[in-house]
C-alpha cells in the first residue's frame, strides 16, 4: 500500500497518526494512504518557511522567475506522468488532466514575468525637491487550501504568484487526490526553489483550522463549497489574515432564438458533462430562450447525449470518467431523484450506470432534465455531477434575470449572434465571469478568476495583476534629500497640490 507524506523543507515528512484512504475511482478500491497532519505538522511547515522566506524575498524578481521558466520545462516534461497520477486518483479521464495541468502551468507562464508585475509607481517632483514612489513587498508566508476537483491547475494558481511575489507557501490539498501537489513541489525544488520555500501538508478540518488559526500565516487561499468558502472566509479574517475564499456555482447557458444550436449542443457536451461535471466553472443550466427553441435545443441534446461515452480515466475514447468518490455518487443520485421528486421532467437518467469489469466503479452516466422550475432545491443547489438542467425562459429578461437572481454568480453564458443582445447580456448580469458564444469563460493567465455572491468572498481575485495584489502589500515612499545647508530652509514639508 502506498503511503503519502507531507513534503516540508525540501523533503518527505512522516507525521504520525490518522490516515485518510485515497480511492482508485475506476475500481472503487483504496490504492494508497495519506497521512492526515494535526498543528503540530503544520507548525513544521511554518518553521521551514520562516527559515527561508527571507532570503528569498531578498532575492530580485528576475532570478525568481528563473525558477519558474526552469518549473515550466520540467512540467511539461513530466506532463504524462502528471496526468497519469492525476487520473489515477480524481478518475478524469488522461485528456482532462493533462488540461487540469496545462490551465495552471498557464499562470506559472504568467509569473515568469513578474518583474513586470511589481514595478511600483513613481511621482517625480511631487512637492519642492520631493519624490513619490511605491514598491509592492511579500507579506511573508501563505497557504492555499485546495479542492478535489483540480488538484494540479489551482495549487498552481495559489502557489505560482505568491512564490513569485517573494512569499514562502504552504499548500493543503484535498485528502482526495493529494499526490499531484507533492509531486509539483518537488518539481519546483528540483527547478531550484530553496528548501522551505513550498511546503504540502496533508488533513482534513483539523488541518485547516490550525491554518486558519496560526499566527504566522499572513494569507490564505481557498477553492471548494460555499459554506465551507464562509467559514474559512469568516474565521480567517476574525484571526487578522487576508482571505480569499471561492465557493459554488450554478452556471448557466443562455441560448438566444438566433443561436446557433449545432454549436450550442457540441459546447453543452464538453460544459455540461466534460470531467463528470465536477467543476465550478462548468455549465448545468441551459436556458433556451421560447418555447421554439427549447424544444428544438432538446431535440439536438439527445442524441448527443446518447453518444457520449463513459468510460475509465484511461480510456482515450471515453468523454469522462468516474466522479470522485462513493459518497458523492450517492449525492449526485439523490439529487436526480429529488428533481423527479420535485416535479421536474428527467428526460435521461443516469443513475444506475455501471461499466463491466469495473461494477465498483464510481460512474454516474449523463443525466438531462426539462421543465425545471427556479422554486426547485435541485436547481438552487450545485449538483457538481454529470446532470443538465433545461430551464425555459419565455423572454431575454427573464434570461437575464435567471442568473441575475441566483445565489451563487461565478460564471455565465451566451450563446447568440446579436451583438447588441450580447452586449446588453454582459453589461446587465450580476455574475462575476461571462462567456459570450464561450461556454467556459474561465479568464486566461494575465486577467483575474472570481465569482460573485456566494461564489466569492474578499474582494481581490485569483492570479493576474489581482494574484499580484493578493499576494503583497504595497509600500509607499515620499522622500526629499536636503543640500545640507542647516538653516532649517530644507525642512520637511508635506507635498501640496499647491
Amino acid at each position: 500500500m502506498r503511503d503519502i507524506d507531507h513534503f516540508i523543507a525540501g523533503e518527505a515528512y512522516q507525521s504520525s497518526g490518522r490516515t485518510g484512504d485515497v480511492f482508485d475511482p475506476n475500481r472503487g478500491e483504496v490504492q494508497a494512504r495519506v497521512k492526515l497532519g494535526a498543528a503540530s505538522d503544520l507548525q513544521k511547515a511554518v518553521d521551514a518557511a520562516k527559515a527561508a522566506q527571507p532570503e528569498w524575498a531578498a532575492t530580485n524578481p528576475q532570478r525568481r522567475a528563473r525558477v519558474f521558466f526552469k518549473f515550466r520545462e520540467l512540467v511539461e516534461k513530466n506532463m504524462q506522468e502528471l496526468a497519469e497520477l492525476l487520473s489515477s486518483e480524481h478518475g478524469k479521464v488522461v485528456a482532462d488532466a493533462k488540461g487540469d495541468v496545462q490551465r495552471g502551468l498557464e499562470v506559472i507562464e504568467y509569473c515568469c514575468g513578474i518583474p513586470q508585475s511589481l514595478k511600483g509607481e513613481y511621482t517625480n517632483g511631487a512637492g519642492p525637491g520631493i519624490d513619490v514612489y511605491s514598491m509592492r513587498q511579500p507579506l511573508g508566508i501563505g497557504a492555499g487550501i485546495t479542492p478535489f476537483n483540480f488538484p494540479a491547475m489551482i495549487p498552481m494558481w495559489m502557489f505560482g504568484p505568491a512564490i513569485a511575489c517573494g512569499n514562502a507557501f504552504i499548500v493543503k490539498p484535498s485528502e482526495r487526490d493529494p499526490s499531484v501537489p507533492v509531486r509539483l513541489a518537488e518539481l519546483m525544488q528540483e527547478a531550484g526553489l530553496p528548501d522551505g520555500i513550498l511546503n504540502v501538508v496533508h488533513g482534513d478540518k483539523e488541518m485547516v483550522d490550525a491554518i486558519l488559526d496560526h499566527a504566522d500565516i499572513a494569507a490564505v487561499s481557498f477553492v471548494g463549497s460555499s459554506d465551507i468558502a464562509h467559514y474559512i472566509y469568516t474565521r480567517g479574517g476574525q484571526n487578522g489574515k487576508r482571505v480569499q475564499a471561492f465557493g459554488g456555482a450554478k452556471n448557466h447557458g443562455i441560448v438566444m432564438p438566433d443561436a446557433d444550436l449545432d454549436q450550442v449542443v457540441n459546447d453543452l457536451a464538453g460544459a455540461a458533462f466534460g470531467s463528470a461535471g465536477e467543476r465550478c466553472m462548468a455549465l448545468p443550466v441551459v436556458v433556451p430562450v421560447g418555447e421554439d427553441t427549447a424544444d428544438k435545443l432538446r431535440e439536438k441534446l439527445l442524441p448527443a447525449i446518447d453518444a457520449l461515452r463513459v468510460g475509465v480515466s484511461t480510456d482515450s475514447e471515453a468523454h469522462y470518467g468516474p466522479v470522485v468518490s462513493q459518497a458523492h455518487k450517492e449525492r449526485i443520485e439523490q439529487y436526480i431523484q429529488m428533481g423527479v421528486d420535485e416535479g421536474a421532467e428527467l428526460v435521461v437518467d443516469g443513475r444506475g450506470f455501471t461499466l463491466q469489469g469495473h461494477e465498483k466503479g464510481f460512474f454516474v452516466g449523463p443525466t438531462l432534465f426539462d421543465h425545471v422550475k427556479t422554486s426547485m432545491k435541485s436547481y438552487q443547489d450545485e449538483i457538481f455531477g454529470p446532470v443538465l438542467q433545461i430551464v425555459r425562459a419565455k423572454d431575454f429578461e427573464e434570461a437575464v434575470k435567471l442568473p441575475s437572481q441566483h445565489d451563487y454568480g461565478n460564471g455565465v453564458a451566451i450563446f447568440t449572434r446579436n451583438g447588441h443582445a450580447a452586449r446588453e447580456f454582459t453589461h446587465r448580469v450580476n455574475v462575476g465571469m461571462v462567456g459570450v458564444n464561450v461556454p467556459i469563460p474561465v479568464p486566461v493567465s494575465y486577467h483575474s478568476f472570481g465569482g460573485w455572491k456566494r461564489s466569492g468572498f474578499g474582494d481581490i481575485g485569483q492570479y493576474g495583476q489581482e494574484g499580484v495584489r493578493f499576494w503583497t502589500k504595497n509600500k509607499v515612499v515620499t522622500q526629499r534629500w536636503p543640500d545640507g545647508g542647516g538653516d532649517g530652509s530644507n525642512a520637511f514639508v508635506i507635498p501640496t497640490m499647491g
